[in-house]
Order: structure tokens, then C-alpha cells, then sequence
């Protein structure tokens, strides 16, 4: 079933509007309209939230709804989304800002170092039942919590159920039957996987991870350590030497001509069986009526398991928020009221990462189940802030031996390259 139909009322779509015409004075001042200042409530204060466009409209909803509940007044100003880290640092150090940012968990690191948010009242241990697994621990630093976890999103294979009936239980097997369908029923490609020119190392790191391949070592806290970067032991080494047997000068399962802007048409139009990729593909892949499932992306049959990296929504509370107690209060409200987190998802359907609203939404989508399960193997995307200095090189490392280049040399640059730029 489909998830419900966005209808967002003229008021938030106006207050989107404004919010992008403002975007450009957001470090010196708020932009409430009038109309938002006489519908305001008199008593129950006021909460500026930052976000990005792909998520501010789905926001607004809930804002609206979380001001009828609590008499808060929250306002959701739009800063772009190359932008918004470096916007709500530059604005702490100026003392401005918001007083909560809306962005993915791997800031958490650079925002603590920064002394720019808040820890939130929940506790890493006894609070994690209540969200997705991992959900928690993707925002815990030295053992504080320091966001509201509110979605959770990761990688899954999607498969063409009339192109491959059956769920391959291995990457070999996947390969296989994608390859026996090349040249009919349309079928252009045994795989659609983004690597492009430049590399995806998000998309990749299931298939480094099964091969043996690691980002880094593991503190006592369990947390990743930046100390001990593993992109060039042996194991990793032969990662890539894997991907390589899978790339243009070897099956050609991975090529650089997969990317960002074609693979999902490939799967959305029939000309591949399989798709990796996350939940922003699926509504689309429904328009295009193509008969679909969701599943784990399968391991090397002799490899360990495929580990998607786990990507958490969060709110953060600034720590330099005008209205601490109110920021504060919306970690228990959101926590208390699954409601709201329905309401983000009917907006914006990401898998929620609140267990009861979870189990609200899958009776109306099973894929964010199905979303669910392909993830619990996974591990969260690094929230350190040396992960900066880890993607272009540890991307373009993918590319360069996907598209022929040797694995062991390709390893050592992009190691290099990673530690010099944690200097």
C-alpha cells in the first residue's frame, strides 16, 4: 500500500516561501511573517528550527501540530543544504542561530567538539529500546546522547520481482541472474549501483565491508577511532581487489558509467533486475509501476555480512538556544507522542526511528520494514569528525579500481590522502 498523499495547507507552503526569500539574513535575524506573529500563542514560547529544503515541508506539518499540542510556537526557517552545518557553526560562534537544527546524525561529532549542541535527556542504554536499533548510538558521544532520533534510513537491494522472482542469498547469485537477463526483456545492466566517475564509497561499503574491508578500528567505548584507520591493512586491500574482479575489466557487474543520475531510471525502466539504493527510490519506482521487493543486499558467499551504513535524522538542541527549557522539553514530547513522528513520516517517508511509530507506519508500508531488516547488520555511518577527510578519497579509490586501476596502490593513496587530512 501507499503510503499516504502529502497535502500540506497553503499556510506551511507560504511559510516555506518566506523562508527561502530570508535565507540570506538567517545569521542576523528570524523571519516570522505577520500572519505567523498574530497566530502565535501568548504564553507558550517560541522554537526556531533550522533544516534543509528537502525537509522543511515535511517539518512545517509537524510543527503546526506540535504547536496545537504543546502552545509552543515553532517556526521552521529554510538554510540550503550545502550550507546548514557551516551556517549553524559560523552561528554559534556568533552567539545567533537556532535553538534546534534538523540534520544527519555523522554532524554529531564536529557539533560536540564545537561545544555547539546540547546532550538531550535520554540514555544511550536504557532509553534504546524505544528506537530503531542503533538509533541511539549513532548520537552518543562519551556516553551522552546529544539528538532526538526521528528517522532512520539505510541501504536495501531492490529487486524486479518479475526480472528475479527469487531473493539472491549471495552476491554471486545476484550477479549471476543478472547477468543470464542481460539482453532480454530489456535488460541493459546485471546491477544498478552508483559509482560514477568520482566514486561512491556509500554505496560501495556494503560490498568493502562483506569483501573484509574496514574503515577503522574500534575505541574501548566501542566508538570508531580515527587513530586506527584501516583502509590499507591487507583485509581492506583485498576489498578492493574484489571490487576491481567486479568492475570494468571484470565482470563488469560495477562500472563508473553507473550513477547518481541513471540508476534508478535503469531499475525504474526495466533495464535492470536489481537496485541498490534506499528509501528516496521507492516512490518513484512506484510511479513507474515496476513490480518491486525490498531485501538485504546479499554478502560474498564467502565474505561477511554486507553492512549498509546506517544514516539517522536528528534533531539537535543548540547549546546556545534562547529557549533551552523548551528545546529541551521536545525530546521528552516527541519520545511521549508517536503522533509526531507519523506525521513526519506521512510528510517525509523515512523509516521512523521511534519503535511505536514504526509500528504504526509498517501496517500502512511494509517496505519500511522490509527497509528495516536489510539494516540490522548495518553499522552507523561514522559520526567522528575526521569522516570529512575519508569520503573523496576513499570514493575515488572505488572508482579508480572499478574502472582497472590496482587495488593495493589505489588503497595506500587513499589512505595517505585520509591522514594527511586529518592534520
Amino acid at each position: 500500500m501507499n503510503p499516504a498523499p502529502v497535502r500540506p495547507s497553503s499556510r506551511p507552503r507560504a511559510a516555506l516561501v518566506g523562508a527561502v526569500a530570508c535565507t540570506s539574513l538567517l545569521l542576523t535575524s528570524a523571519c516570522a511573517s505577520d500572519d505567523d506573529a498574530a497566530t502565535a500563542p501568548t504564553s507558550g514560547g517560541h522554537l526556531i528550527v533550522w533544516a534543509d529544503d528537502e525537509r522543511a515541508l515535511a517539518l512545517m506539518t509537524f510543527a503546526e501540530s506540535y504547536s496545537r499540542t504543546t502552545g509552543a510556537q515553532v517556526e521552521i526557517v529554510v538554510v540550503e543544504n550545502e550550507e546548514l552545518r557551516s551556517a549553524f557553526l559560523d552561528s554559534h560562534a556568533g552567539g545567533l542561530g537556532p535553538d534546534i537544527l534538523v540534520g544527519p546524525h555523522d554532524w554529531t561529532g564536529e557539533l560536540v567538539a564545537a561545544g555547539a549542541i546540547a546532550p538531550v535527556d535520554l540514555d544511550p542504554r536504557a532509553d534504546a529500546d524505544l528506537f530503531t536499533g542503533g538509533a541511539l548510538d549513532a548520537l552518543t558521544v562519551d556516553g551522552r546522547v546529544y539528538g532526538i532520533p526521528y528517522a532512520t534510513e539505510n541501504l536495501a537491494l531492490l529487486r524486479n520481482t518479475d526480472l528475479a522472482p527469487d531473493e539472491p542469498a549471495t552476491f554471486e547469485e545476484l550477479v549471476a541472474t543478472g547477468e543470464a537477463l542481460v539482453g532480454s526483456q530489456g535488460v541493459e545492466r546485471p546491477l544498478g549501483l552508483q559509482v560514477g566517475e568520482d566514486g561512491d564509497a556509500y554505496h560501495l561499503h556494503p560490498l568493502f565491508t562483506s569483501a573484509g574491508g574496514e574503515l577503522f578500528g574500534s575505541n574501548t567505548d566501542g566508538e570508531p577511532d580515527p587513530t586506527d584507520l584501516r583502509v590499507d591493512d591487507p583485509e581492506s586491500i583485498a576489498a578492493f581487489e574484489r571490487l576491481g574482479e567486479l568492475g570494468e575489466g571484470g565482470t563488469g557487474a560495477l562500472t563508473r558509467k553507473v550513477d547518481s543520475g541513471n540508476a534508478g531510471r535503469l531499475f525504474e525502466e526495466g533495464r535492470t533486475p536489481f537496485l541498490v539504493s534506499g528509501p528516496w527510490s521507492v516512490a518513484a519506482i512506484r510511479e513507474a509501476g515496476v513490480p518491486y521487493a525490498v531485501g538485504p543486499i546479499p554478502p560474498f558467499e564467502d565474505g561477511g555480512p554486507a553492512r549498509p551504513l546506517i544514516g539517522v535524522q536528528a534533531f539537535f538542541l543548540s547549546s546556545g538556544a534562547a529557549e533551552p527549557e523548551l528545546a529541551a522539553r521536545l525530546a521528552t514530547d516527541f519520545t511521549a507522542n508517536p503522533e509526531f513522528s507519523v506525521i513526519l513520516y506521512e510528510a517525509d517517508p523515512r523509516v521512523p526511528a521511534l519503535m511505536t511509530a514504526l509500528d504504526v507506519v509498517a501496517e500502512q508500508d511494509p517496505d519500511l520494514e522490509e527497509f528495516q531488516r536489510a539494516g540490522e547488520l548495518g553499522t552507523p555511518m561514522p559520526a567522528i569528525p575526521e569522516m570529512e577527510a575519508v569520503w573523496t578519497p576513499l570514493s575515488e579509490a572505488g572508482a579508480a579500481v572499478i574502472g582497472g586501476a590496482d587495488a593495493e596502490e589505489q588503497a595506500r593513496l587513499a589512505a595517505d590522502r585520509i591522514r594527511s587530512g586529518f592534520e
